[in-house]
Order: C-alpha cells, then structure tokens, then sequence
C-alpha cells in the first residue's frame, strides 16, 4: 500500500539550527546593517527575489522591479563574470518578464533552471493530476475571496497574506490534495503561502546544479534568501562551504543574517564599490 504519509509531509525545513560559520570566512565589520561576511573577488551569487531583492507584496503580480536594481544586478554579473543566478518560486517565465532573460534562473523551486548557456533544463512530472487538483483549488478560492490562487505550471500556491486566519484551512485542504497526488508530488510551505510542488526538487538541487557549470564552477557560492523554501539552499550552500545569508527574523540554517531587502542591496552594493576600488 502506498504511503500517503510520506507523500503529504510538508517537505520545509523547521526548527532552531545553530551551526558554526563557514571556515574562512570574515566577518566584514565595517557594513552596518547585518551580520555578513567579506566577499571575496571570485564570489558566484544565487538570490532569491520576494523578500530578499524585493518587499513581498499583497500578491505576486503587484511587484515591480526599480531601475536601480536592475542596473545593480547586470553589474554584479558582469564584475562576477556572469555568475548570477535569480533562485525563486516564481516561473522562469514571470522571473523573465521582471529582470529581463539577462541571467541564470531557477524557477519554481527548481522545476525549470536556465543555465549560462540558455539552456532550459526541466523536472518531469505528470501534471494531469495536478490539473484536477487546481480546479478544486479555484473553487475554494472562489469561496475564500481573500486567498490568492498563483498557477505556476508544475507548482500551485496558495497565499492566505489577507486573510491568516485561513492558514489552517489551506494547509488541510492541500495536504489532502498531496496525499490523492502521490509519490510525485508534495507539500512546501513558505511565508503565508501553502504549495504544491514536485517531489524531489528544491532551491537546494537548483543550487547544486549550478555549481557543476560555468560559470559558478570554482567560485564561492553565495546564497540570500528569505523564507523557509531558502532553507535548502542554505543547507546546500553549508556543505559546500559557501556563504548562507537569511533575510529577516526567524530560525535558520544560514550563518549569516540581514535585517530586510534594502540590507541585502546595500551589502550588494558594498561589493561592486570594492570590486571597482581594487580593479
């Protein structure tokens, strides 16, 4: 018989981890704002974009990219050799219509990936059930005008920002929905939001992929990010002994910390400026 409890699990990170700093890194104590390493020259960034680049807004679409971080971001491309990657739950398509096809990215938790090259690299999964569940999903949404329904393609959210007293409500029904789906897929939760994503894939993977190719191969990897999806991530990037920098309040796995999204743009910034100094 199938086990539909492993199937349902919510699949996040949870509870306090305290663990010791990378092994080399230093503290850069002239940055004012948060707790956070100096970055060496040959630092390769992966980013997560709500909540990190970007104040999470009431819903997804509402957000807007400013001129400022778009210029910020081409020019840590180009002083890191290319080595930027934009790690989000959003689709490829959306991160695109925000930034431009102007990096690497990882999208839908690592579902789809863009590498350097441009080559799109996809998970498989089998979305006719995934189909069905989303239309049981729109009708609780129609019921629940308050909770934003996102249809990402291999992922389904929910967002209940507007209406938390529903957060329960949201968790249940879609565990529920996991368990009829089985083994492919599982649940993710994240700040207000409850998803349904495929098994097996995560920002962690996403990661891991994009450290075996250009050009992040043999660079330090940085990873920001914000929410409990990061979470991966930073495990990941702990094991590899790259940088882990969490955004925000909250137990975590990063060894690093941040107050907010303009923090993260600030230390951002801090690199460019050093970089240009020393070139």
């Amino acid at each position: 018989m199938p086990n539909s409890r492993r199937r349902s699990r919510d699949v996040s990170p949870v509870g306090p981890r305290i663990q010791p700093r990378q092994e080399g890194a230093v503290a850069d104590i002239g940055f004012p704002l948060g707790t956070v390493p100096r970055l060496p020259a040959d630092a390769g960034f992966f980013l997560d974009i709500d909540g990190t680049l970007l104040d999470i807004a009431e819903r997804p679409q509402l957000v807007r990219i400013d001129d400022d971080l778009g210029h910020l971001l081409a020019t840590i491309r180009d002083a890191s050799g290319g080595a930027v990657a934009l790690i989000s739950g959003r689709p490829v398509a959306e991160i695109d219509r925000l930034f431009g096809r102007n990096f690497c990215v990882a999208g839908q938790h690592g579902a789809e990936r863009r590498d350097a090259t441009g080559k799109m690299h996809q998970h498989r999964v089998p979305l006719a059930g995934l189909r069905k569940a989303l239309k049981r999903l729109r009708a609780m949404a129609a019921e629940h005008p308050a909770l934003v329904l996102e249809d990402k393609g291999m992922n389904v959210a929910v967002h209940y920002r507007s209406a938390p007293e529903l957060g329960a409500t949201v968790r249940e029904a879609l565990r529920r929905l996991v368990e009829e789906l089985g083994d492919d897929f599982e649940l993710q939760s994240g700040k207000m939001v409850m998803e349904i994503k495929p098994s097996g894939k995560n920002k962690g993977t996403a990661i891991e992929e994009f450290l075996a190719e250009g050009p992040f191969r043999d660079r330090l990897p940085v990873f920001i990010g914000d929410d409990l999806t990061d979470e991966f991530g930073f495990e990941l990037i702990n094991r590899v002994g790259g940088c882990s920098v969490k955004v925000g309040e909250g137990n975590s796995a990063a060894h690093w910390r941040l107050p907010n999204a303009d923090a993260v743009r600030a230390w951002l910034k801090r690199f460019v400026e050093r970089e240009r100094e020393e070139s």
